[in-house]
């Protein structure tokens, strides 16, 4: 009986669609990878104008229209630049170009946390309102589009696990003969399903959303500890490998998040309760 999948006979593929080629410039195409960016960024978009509905708001319509500009340009400069900076900076070294091929992939979920927070720090800046505040709407809608990323990073057939040891498991084109554990899969249900469900329970369900750093926090552990497990699965950097702690790059970066995750919550829990809104 066979067991394991073989990713080559799945009637999957990179390109949502291709045009061309147009000359020297090849062909056009439209990827799921960036169509996963493009679909988070209007569904997180639509979501925040139904939160903030909400009483207690820290932003209005206008607000939300003017942050996805700033959330935009902070998940795309800094998940490239830090992929850049922590998985590859040699290649990128001796060939600067390279950063700027950002369609060719090359994206660090940390880098664009940074990013963002960096965003939600500007746009609070500049608008007169709590950037933390703005920070926990976001994270609530946050898992949407990681959810989305780890499944066209399955469609793409890249960043696939490490061997199951076993008949069972998916045969990923340039991963070797072994089945390997399909850990974009694992990595969409808790980083994607688990955690959106979890900070949309207690956005829509309790008063978390007036406890400032509340919902972030819970967002920083859970992604950290959902990023941690995952990582004993996942095929480790094929340029880095282990780090001398024995752990990999993606769980070394996850442990800061945790702990930030942490102090937030426990602030915004030893804080008075909300009053009535």
């Amino acid at each position: 009986m066979q067991i394991a999948v073989d990713f080559a006979t799945l009637p999957l593929r990179p390109e949502v669609f291709s045009i061309g080629p147009f000359g020297d410039y090849g062909p056009f195409s439209l990827r799921w990878y960036s169509l996963s960016y493009i679909a988070a960024i209007v569904i997180g978009w639509w979501l925040l104008l139904k939160m903030i509905k909400l009483p207690g708001s820290p932003m209005t319509a206008d607000n939300v229209d003017s942050f996805i500009t700033w959330a935009t340009f902070g998940v795309i400069l800094g998940g490239r630049l830090g992929y850049v900076i922590f998985y590859n900076p040699a290649q990128y070294l001796a060939d600067p170009v390279q950063i700027l091929r950002v369609w060719d992939g090359g994206m660090s979920f940390h880098g664009g946390c940074f990013g963002v927070i960096l965003g939600c720090i500007g746009f609070g800046l500049s608008n007169g309102v709590s950037g933390l505040r703005v920070l926990d709407y976001v994270a609530t809608v946050s898992p949407l589009g990681l959810g989305l990323g780890r499944l066209a990073n399955f469609v793409n057939g890249e960043l696939w696990g490490r061997p199951t040891g076993t008949d069972w498991g998916v045969i990923f084109p340039n991963a070797g003969p072994e089945p390997r554990y399909p850990s974009q899969l694992f990595e969409f249900a808790l980083e994607g399903v688990v955690l959106f469900s979890v900070l949309t329970l207690l956005f829509w369900g309790t008063r978390a959303r007036l406890r400032p750093g509340l919902l972030a926090g819970t967002f920083g552990i859970g992604y950290g500890l959902s990023r941690f497990i995952v990582e004993y699965y996942r095929e480790p950097d094929r340029q880095l490998g282990f780090l001398s702690t024995g752990l990999t790059m993606g769980q070394t970066l996850t442990l800061p998040l945790i702990l930030a995750g942490l102090i937030l919550l426990l602030r915004a829990l030893a804080r008075p309760a909300p009053v009535a809104a």
